[in-house]
């Protein structure tokens, strides 16, 4: 049977957003690999999400926060992998096409994942995994395609994949290797109220040549490759799992 497993005994591994969705199968399948994982969520406690999170340490977290950010990476011994997983469309619960809802969509999409990783830059640095440390950001179809609903949302992505280049350049030479992953549509919660609008699900799924929806299998695979030793030659690229959904 064609299938590959992955082995991150010993490192450690923190996942933004962490509590459901594509998140925590990000965290899950790092932590099946043998690595120790912290999650991060908005709510002051893991108890309060109805998601088993017994696997993982958890901390709360607000991207909007500089201190949040700070406080997150100084609650850390060490880091090799960190996964920027978290953000949120409508954040703030505003209009993305009002400026204050522009606005907040950058700060929790854009700004938050740049202070994620600045903040944590001295542990990855100092990692001494095989390969090298490693930034993943969860980027978006959005940043790729129109989707005016979300304006901001969709401008923080695209500028989270200028962001990973830049970063994998400037952070080359302390042995920290940045790329990012795309997902398409994929089957998750997020995704589950387009069952209910046929019409939705099936202009989505005239955009994807294999004709399905991903799981979030498909989706952590991709990540635990970029995270890994395989892809030490690997930085400032974007992998798109998308069925095809990017294709002309």
């Amino acid at each position: 049977m064609n299938t590959t497993t992955f082995d991150f005994s010993d490192a450690a591994v923190l996942v933004t957003g962490g509590t459901s969705g594509i998140g925590y199968a990000i965290a899950d399948a790092f932590a099946r690999a043998g690595a120790a994982v912290t999650v991060t969520g908005t709510r002051p406690t893991a108890a309060e999400y109805d998601t088993d999170l017994g696997a993982f340490t958890y901390r709360p977290l607000s991207l909007a926060s500089d201190a949040d950010a700070r406080a997150l990476a100084a609650d850390l011994d060490r880091l090799d992998v960190l996964v920027n997983n978290a953000g949120a469309v409508f954040a703030g619960g505003t209009d993305e096409w009002s400026p204050e809802g522009f606005e907040a969509a950058l700060a929790v999409n854009l700004t938050g994942p740049m202070r994620v990783a600045t903040a944590c830059h001295g542990l990855l640095a100092a990692s001494g995994a095989e390969g090298g440390a490693s930034l993943v950001n969860l980027v978006s179809m959005s940043a790729f395609r129109a989707v005016p609903i979300v304006p901001g949302y969709a401008s923080a992505k695209a500028g989270l994949v200028a962001l990973t280049r830049n970063l994998a350049a400037r952070w080359v030479d302390d042995g920290i290797r940045v790329n990012a992953v795309a997902p398409g549509v994929i089957d998750t919660p997020m995704t589950a109220p387009m069952a209910g609008i046929p019409s939705l699900l099936a202009s989505e799924l005239a955009h994807i040549p294999m004709g399905r929806l991903g799981t979030t299998e498909e989706v952590t695979g991709a990540v635990l490759f970029l995270a890994s030793a395989a892809a030490s030659y690997i930085t400032g690229h974007t992998l798109a799992v998308d069925g095809g959904y990017l294709l002309p």
